[in-house]
């Protein structure tokens, strides 16, 4: 009798600052590697497939990311939709922390 099978294993990699698509919080997103392996008498052998995933911390949703950006946000250390290439200096629009400064519709007169 031969035992097969496959084994799921989740590494997160980075924490990452973006603008969610799902809610257009900025929040922190987990950068997520997903590997299936296939098993043999519960020996796990060799990597199936191998998945990314971002999911926002604010709402929890969740979006597939193609390995290529995977790699190009985890060692940017994460943060294309702010300040680079959208004419904005170093410290210029930006809150503590590194965090933009945003526009908020429910404050009126300060």
């Amino acid at each position: 009798m031969i035992i097969f099978g496959t084994k799921g294993y989740v590494y997160q990699l980075a924490m990452l600052m973006l603008l969610c698509g799902q809610c257009g919080n900025p929040a922190a997103h987990t950068l997520r590697k997903r590997i299936t392996k296939f098993t043999l008498f519960f020996v796990p052998l060799f990597p199936v497939s191998s998945k990314y995933v971002t999911q926002c911390t604010f709402c929890g949703a969740e979006r597939r990311v193609e390995r290529a950006e995977a790699e190009r946000l985890q060692s940017q250390g994460g943060n294309p939709a702010y300040g680079q290439g959208q004419g904005q200096g170093p410290g210029q629009g930006q809150g503590p922390g590194g965090i933009p400064q945003q526009q908020n519709p429910y404050r009126q007169g300060f």
